[in-house]
């Protein structure tokens, strides 16, 4: 199955093809020569979405990563944010897992694939439409997720949000807790990642009662920030500059304790656009593509480096900043995945 990209989605279908609204929740495979999800790729009833859910458990449970606390496999479901059409948010999906794979990460990448417009006018609709999809990601993907858990599967899922990605993930926790079913279930995420996160700084704070269900349910949040996105300064602009966005401004004093900024700006500088790969405007989506971002995310993921340890992390003026550094030379025999 490595020529089968694994994607979530929620998008209705129009014309037999996915358009910008919300639809009902498919499984689609999609074989990495398209360019893009086609209602062709969805699972065809009960049985064949038991088989992809299992197909991704056994992918995730052969990739095991000696640098890894993962008991068995990781799984890590990429949310895009807005502004993004299909094929974008397809090259972004397979960039990020192959940038990850490059630095040593082994696990397996899926894509939770919202209805977003493909123009900022739409940006404050396309807010709605996360809320709305939301809803979805609790019935049709964090239940699965806990299902999966309850069964037995030792897989540590994580999730990465890029910009309003950030919005439905969060969204996501909140609704989780007012079901009562989830809410009594035992379940949990490993890592949760934001890059370019358009949340309100404020709302990462350890009091925030709309962050409270997402602490509850992880191991880590990191916040990656740029000073210099200047997608993020439209996005406060927009609000009259009263809620400061974290993936611009990083997190507020009162963060909660299991949540790191890594502040990516110094580094950032140093990047020549024309020389580098990336997908969307470049302020704003550099992260993937870039192969020290996936250095630090696949240690990150990896959980075995304590936050404020990671060599691609260096302390400055109480701040974590992004630096370009290699792994521990030594790494890979440490016995990480060892239980005695």
């Amino acid at each position: 199955m490595s020529n089968i990209d694994y994607v979530i989605t929620a998008r209705r279908i129009k014309n037999n093809q996915f358009d910008s609204e919300p639809g009902p929740v498919r499984y689609l495979r999609v074989p990495r020569r398209a360019s893009i999800p086609t209602p062709e790729h969805q699972t065809k009833g009960r049985g064949d979405l038991a088989k992809w859910v299992q197909e991704v458990r056994d992918l995730s449970d052969k990739c095991i990563n000696p640098n890894s606390i993962s008991p068995k496999g990781d799984v890590l479901i990429f949310l895009h944010g807005y502004n993004n059409d299909l094929k974008i948010i397809m090259e972004r999906q397979r960039q990020l897992a192959k940038d990850l794979k490059a630095e040593g990460w082994e696990g397996v990448v899926i894509g939770f694939d919202w209805p977003s417009h493909d123009s900022t006018l739409n940006y404050l609709e396309d807010r709605s439409d996360a809320a709305e999809v939301a809803l979805q990601l609790v019935a049709k993907g964090i239940k699965v997720l806990a299902d999966g858990q309850g069964a037995g599967c030792e897989a540590n899922i994580h999730l990465i949000g890029h910009s309003t990605g950030a919005y439905v993930i969060m969204e996501a926790f909140s609704q989780a807790e007012k079901d009562g079913d989830l809410y009594k279930s035992d379940w949990r995420v490993g890592q949760t990642v934001f890059i370019g996160g358009d949340v309100s700084s404020k709302s990462l704070s350890r009091d925030s009662q709309w962050a409270k269900p997402m602490f509850h349910r992880i191991m880590r949040l990191t916040n990656y920030s740029n000073p210099f996105d200047s997608v993020l300064g439209i996005s406060n602009a927009k609000r009259l500059g009263v809620s400061a966005r974290a993936g611009r401004v990083g997190l507020p004093k009162d963060a909660h304790d299991k949540a790191v900024n890594v502040q990516c700006g110094d580094y950032f500088q140093s990047l020549d656009p024309d020389k580098s790969t990336y997908f969307g405007t470049f302020n704003h989506s550099w992260h993937i593509g870039n192969r020290v971002f996936a250095r630090d995310l696949a240690m990150t993921l990896e959980g075995a480096i304590d936050r404020n340890a990671l060599p691609t992390r260096i302390h400055t003026n109480n701040q974590l900043i992004l630096q370009d550094k290699p792994r521990p030379k030594y790494m890979q025999k440490w016995g990480i995945s060892e239980r005695s």
